[in-house]
Formats: C-alpha cells, sequence, structure tokens
C-alpha cells in the first residue's frame, strides 16, 4: 500500500497483465493495434484536411464578398439611377406631349 499524506489511500495497482481482467487486456490489445493506429491517423489527416479547406474556402469567401461590394453594387446602383431617369424622362415626354427624346428612346445622345 502507498502511504499519502493526510488521507485513505489505495493501493498501487500492479503491472499490465498481472492482475488485469481479461477485458482490460483485450481493451489494451485492441488500442494497439496497427488498424486502430491507422484510424486514428487518417481521422486526424481528414480533420487537418478539413481544416485547412474550410480556412481557404473562407478566404475565398471574403475575397468572392468584398470584390462584389467595391465592383458590383455600384454598378447595379448606377444602372438602376440610369433607368429611373430614363423612365422619369418618358413620363414627362408623355405629359407634355411631345416625342421622347432620342436618349430615352435608345438612340445616341
Amino acid at each position: 500500500m502507498s502511504s499519502k499524506k493526510g488521507g485513505l489511500s489505495l493501493p498501487d495497482r500492479p503491472g499490465a497483465g498481472a492482475g488485469d481482467g481479461i477485458i482490460s487486456r483485450v481493451s489494451s490489445s485492441i488500442s494497439q493495434s496497427p488498424i486502430v493506429y491507422q484510424g486514428k491517423r487518417a481521422a486526424s489527416d481528414a480533420a487537418l484536411i478539413a481544416k485547412k479547406l474550410l480556412k481557404s474556402t473562407g478566404k475565398a469567401a471574403w475575397i468572392a464578398g468584398t470584390t462584389f461590394l467595391i465592383l458590383v453594387v455600384p454598378l447595379i446602383i448606377e444602372m438602376d439611377r440610369d433607368a429611373q431617369l430614363t423612365e422619369l424622362e418618358l413620363q414627362q415626354a408623355s405629359l407634355l406631349g411631345t416625342p421622347p427624346p432620342a436618349s430615352a428612346a435608345g438612340g445616341p445622345k
């Protein structure tokens, strides 16, 4: 028995295999098998690859998102503004009874 200061202690555990039961022996032999080792290694590699893939996908999403905001959104706003202006010119021309301006009809200004 090992003695510890100030309390009750359990006996020291004997060496592996000496007094262990069949379940612990089978469990230790399975956990030390090459198949389990390869499975753990494959799972670790898969987790590492998934982590790298997720990180690079996040970077790509960030680049695509910021590019969209900087280049495409202003273009969409300008096209909408131009369409509203053209519609307003057509409305004014129809109210005044004059032919629509050349720019509103699709011709050059």
